[in-house]
């Protein structure tokens, strides 16, 4: 062993040797995938075939590459790539989940909280067989790393192979292009490392300056309080205002609320949220909801506990900490780690407002997975037994329904806590509006949790609730036959509240 470990050994076995192991340790999902999606045959085995040369040529490049210029950064930065695989791999065969530049977007926004959420043995496992021992191999070995002349004979090597079977391949470049997406997100270590550029690229773009949007002038006299209530991974197919056979809204349907078909803009919070606040489909960082009506003279405030919105300029911005620290009688009536913390003292600051027009945002967190049975007091579990493992895909399905139902009950009291709050507030009219940011898979064709591109996303992802209240009985006519989205948010409290805008759009108006 001793002498193993003390002979040098050549770049040229070490890059393949290590190429060979990412191909077959951590790609057994694209494969998976790529024959999923191929026809059978000899060009089948071809196009299977030929993806894994070009696989293991390309791997060696960069990994030759890397090592020969690297040297100690090298194995250093190789290291922390068979480390990342291997977190990768287990959520990939975990949870069904696609690399994309928006799972980068949910892995960095992550709270410590969710993520520790998603601890296991299994993932230890994976952690210590394909991260650490792979790290062991890479720095207990002395390599001989030969002239520049055999470094630039072996990558010149590597992509003539890589060159040759992409040209054979040339009639295939439809099918592969035609899968790019799915592909791309199952590469190690290219999927999550192209995509943490793509995210922070988009992040960086993001960040820019908001663009003002033309100014707006309160145009009506009433006193309005408007109460949005951004749910977290709330599907529309397990309420029963829907039609869900189990009773997963009791409260609600005695509310007079008014459950509107939507369907979301994005499989993921940080690009959803945004779209609930903004007033057209874009790119670009406009002014969003509540900067915008804060900047004309509404009261606004936003109560959180959850993340992933848009940068929100506004004094009134509370997480649960910052809420019981201004309503300490709330500590103890409600416990921070559930959403019912943001209802506390919500009734008094609502009846504190000095201004004539009010919104307040709530944003939940209530149906985050995996850990459903988490996220409700345990008075709300109404459905039993319930699933407790976070190996969602080993979980049984029933018991996953029934911890995820519970998490509907849960929202279910909480909107109706809202509309009760507003009922008994007399001298200001009133409206509730629930919106999810998206929804949630739950096995269905083996996938769960959400994130999948909207491209190939499945409906439990997408379809979501949109869920409306009123006092103001000359208002309740809202037509339930038009399906509605995210960005019908916007212009409808705009024109709840009487706000007079030149980006106002009617055909987004639900009212």
């Amino acid at each position: 062993m001793v002498k193993f470990l003390t002979k040098r050994s050549d770049l040229t076995r070490v890059s393949l040797v290590l190429s060979i192991f990412t191909l077959v340790a951590f790609h057994w999902p694209f494969f998976r995938l790529v024959l999923d999606n191929i026809d059978g045959g000899f060009n089948g085995a071809f196009i299977t075939g030929s993806l894994g040369v070009m696989m293991l040529a390309l791997n060696f490049f960069f990994y030759y590459l890397l090592l020969f210029l690297g040297h100690l950064v090298g194995k250093i930065i190789l290291a922390a790539s068979f480390v990342c695989n291997a977190i990768c791999l287990y959520f990939i065969n975990t949870y069904e989940v696609l690399i994309t530049d928006g799972m980068m977007g949910n892995v960095f926004n992550t709270r410590y909280s969710e993520a520790s959420g998603y601890f296991s043995w299994p993932a230890v496992w994976y952690f210590l067989f394909w991260g650490i021992v792979p790290c062991v191999y890479i720095f207990a070995r002395w390599f001989d790393y030969g002239t520049p002349k055999r470094f630039f004979a072996r990558t010149g090597i590597a992509l003539a192979v890589t060159l040759t079977v992409a040209l054979v391949n040339m009639q295939n470049w439809p099918w592969i292009d035609r899968n790019a997406t799915q592909l791309g997100s199952l590469i190690m270590p290219w999927s999550y490392t192209a995509n943490t550029v793509r995210y922070y690229n988009s992040v960086r773009k993001n960040n820019r300056k908001e663009i003002p949007l033309p100014d707006a002038k309160i145009a009506t006299d009433s006193k309005d309080v408007c109460v949005l209530i951004i749910g977290e991974s709330a599907r529309r197919g397990n309420f029963s205002l829907y039609g869900y056979g189990k009773p997963t809204n009791p409260l609600m349907e005695k509310d007079g609320v008014v459950a509107l078909v939507a369907d979301a803009a994005a499989t993921y919070t940080t690009a959803a949220v945004k779209a609930i606040l903004d007033h057209k489909p874009s790119n670009k960082l406009y002014e969003i909801l509540p900067n915008y009506l804060d900047r004309c003279g509404v009261d606004v405030t936003w109560r959180t506990n959850n993340w992933g919105e848009p940068p929100v300029h506004i004094d009134k911005y509370y997480k649960p900490k910052d809420i019981v620290s201004l309503y300490p009688q709330a500590d103890g009536e409600a416990d921070d780690t559930y959403d019912g913390i943001l209802l506390a003292g919500l009734k008094e600051e609502i009846l504190s407002g000095d201004r004539d027009k009010m919104l307040i945002v709530l944003h939940t967190s209530t149906s985050h997975g995996p850990t459903y049975y988490k996220k409700y007091p345990p008075e709300f579990e109404v459905f039993s037994p319930v699933c407790t493992t976070v190996e969602m895909s080993k979980a049984d399905p029933e018991e996953l329904m029934n911890a995820y139902d519970n998490t509907i009950v849960y929202t279910d009291w909480l909107v109706h806590s809202v509309i009760e709050i507003l009922r008994e507030i007399h001298d200001r009219r009133s409206c509730m509006i629930f919106v999810s940011d998206h929804g949630e898979s739950l096995g269905e064709g083996n996938l769960y949790m959400h994130g999948a591109p909207m491209l190939i996303a499945p409906r439990e992802q997408v379809e979501i609730p949109f869920i409306v209240w009123t006092s103001d009985e000359t208002m309740k006519k809202v037509d339930t036959n038009e399906k509605v989205g995210q960005y019908h948010v916007f212009h409808s409290v705009l024109s709840f509240l009487g706000i007079d805008s030149p980006v106002y759009d009617e055909s987004l108006d639900i009212w």
